[in-house]
């Protein structure tokens, strides 16, 4: 496809009557509605270098720290898939404003809070409050940019949550730092003021948006109690299963045993019960839709491949290296910069190439820089690490906003509350899930390594001999004791093999990517894909 995908491609009932902007500038409006979003995404990652001050702060541990976390993860999980439904029936414009007001309110309590239960309470509210902002946005940018322009649009949205969750360890520590963690969360309070005045008074709710929420009651609030139940247990446990499990050893426990029977259960018998509900909390029926299903396989790789190496390269530099906190997320700040700067690249691209086109690429530079990754080791500068980063941060524009143009294909305009939210579902699950599977390669690696290396020091390996026959000297008189010499030649067997571990998982998560990259071309984007049954 050499042009802009057709109208028809983008939902053939797509009209400017639906635009959120009104008679304001609606780039204005993307502006405003991004700003509570950031906020809300920046604080998925942002509280994870402050643990060790929380933790003290409060006079907790460290795993009892990690439950500002769970909390927070778990809460959003609940409320993501569930806020297509809430936007239907009470507003999208009010849910978005409930939602940024919950959010700031939580937000305060979590700064002054002078306990780890009343932290922990704040920040499940803040979850709640903070899970239906993105769908929403997304939602919104959908139907006030017609599908010839959306590119840019998601382009906004994409610097929002790919470059929040970059900038967010790095912010934090700051913070952290120079202040102290309560500000982590207390700085999110005058933004979430000023954004409940300015989309007060500047974000329209449209006409055609509530005429669809006026047909919605007419037939009165049929509200899916068991659909709602069976997301919120299933999302919510499998939340806590994979946050938890590398911690409790997976399936040696019996909690994540537990939990993740109760996951898969709940899960089953929701795909079942929504499919056959006349009014589902969920319509995942869109999931008929070939670029819909699609796209949200691509969104989900994305999210694991953005959350998963957000969080294993800061370790890598933490643990291998000895940064501090602050400096091992300065590292990722360079890759954000990139990301800032191939955006507007890829929006503009989005609204004129083939999708496929982009996304596949995208892909193989995402693999490619995977690679580039395995070949690091325990001698790296910080420039090596910030460029291994800014290699895989230019490839996530031209992946993010496309998977948002072509998601909302063939769709009904009438669908992209829900279409959004389960959109956002897939990009946390997968990120989640990026996560713990890398920290479980990570772990099983680490072991694997170590004892490989461990095996080769013996007498009989003249390498062994040879080290241990240098140290004598290096070491000086210190060096004439056996457990002087085997303590340094432990820490180098724990470091290169943590090291090693860390080339392996990026090894293992190159390969994933490229089995999935070829999904990319199976879009349908020449002609728009029907609207799958049940969508209208």
């Amino acid at each position: 496809m050499a042009g802009a995908p057709p109208a028809s491609a983008g939902g053939q009932d797509w009209t400017p009557a639906r635009s959120v902007a009104g008679r304001a500038n609606p780039w204005l409006i993307v502006g405003l509605i991004s700003l509570p979003t950031f906020m809300e995404v920046l604080d998925t990652s942002i509280a994870n270098v402050s643990l060790n001050h929380i933790a003290g702060g409060l006079s907790i541990s460290y795993d009892q720290a990690t439950w500002v976390l769970t909390s927070y993860l778990v809460a959003n999980a609940i409320i993501i898939p569930i806020s297509g439904w809430l936007t239907e029936v009470i507003g999208r414009k009010r849910y978005f404003m409930i939602s940024i007001a919950l959010f700031t309110f939580a937000s305060f309590l979590c700064g002054i809070a002078p306990n780890l239960q009343v932290l922990i309470i704040a920040r499940i509210l803040q979850g709640i409050g903070g899970g239906g902002l993105a769908p929403v946005e997304q939602s919104m940018l959908a139907d006030t940019f017609p599908p010839e322009k959306r590119g840019m649009a998601f382009a906004v949205f994409a610097i929002v949550v790919v470059v929040g969750p970059v900038f967010g360890p790095t912010l934090g520590g700051v913070i952290t730092d120079r202040a102290s963690w309560h500000w982590i969360f207390l700085i999110n309070v005058p933004v979430g003021i000023a954004s409940l005045f300015l989309v007060q008074f500047f974000v329209d709710e449209p006409e055609a948006v509530q005429e669809d929420r006026r047909k919605r009651l007419s037939k009165g609030i049929r509200i899916d109690y068991i659909g709602f139940a069976l997301v919120a247990i299933g999302l919510g446990v499998l939340e806590y299963t994979l946050d938890r499990g590398e911690r409790l050893d997976w399936f040696s426990s019996n909690t994540i045993t537990i939990t993740a029977i109760v996951a898969a259960v709940s899960l089953f018998a929701f795909v079942i019960w929504e499919l056959n509900h006349y009014d589902p909390v969920v319509n995942i029926r869109l999931l008929a839709n070939r670029n819909f299903a699609i796209s949200n396989i691509m969104m989900f790789t994305v999210g694991a491949i953005v959350f998963s190496t957000t969080q294993l390269i800061p370790q890598m530099l933490q643990q291998v290296l000895g940064y501090s906190a602050t400096d091992a997320g300065m590292a990722l700040t360079l890759g954000g910069f990139a990301t800032l700067i191939a955006v507007p690249i890829a929006g503009k691209l989005t609204d004129k190439v083939d999708l496929r086109f982009l996304m596949f690429p995208a892909m193989v530079v995402e693999a490619g820089a995977l690679w580039y990754m395995t070949g690091l080791n325990a001698d790296i500068s910080f420039m090596d690490a910030s460029m291994a980063r800014m290699f895989q941060s230019i490839g996530l524009p031209f992946l993010f906003v496309p998977i948002n143009a072509a998601a909302y294909m063939g769709l009904p305009p009438s669908q992209t509350a829900q279409a959004s939210s389960i959109l956002n579902v897939s990009r946390n699950l997968g990120g989640t899930v990026g996560i713990a599977f890398s920290q479980t390669m990570l772990a099983t690696y680490s072991q694997e390594e170590q004892a490989r290396m461990v095996y080769q020091l013996n007498p009989f390996n003249q390498n062994y001999v040879d080290w241990m026959d240098r140290a004598t000297s290096a070491l000086g008189g210190v060096g004439q004791s056996m457990e002087a010499r085997m303590g340094v030649l432990y820490q180098l067997v724990r470091t290169h093999a943590t090291m090693n571990a860390f080339l392996d998982t990026f090894h293992i998560m190159m390969i994933l990517v490229l089995i999935v990259s070829p999904v990319a071309l199976l879009l349908k984007t020449q002609k728009g894909a029907k609207a799958p049954p049940g969508a209208h």
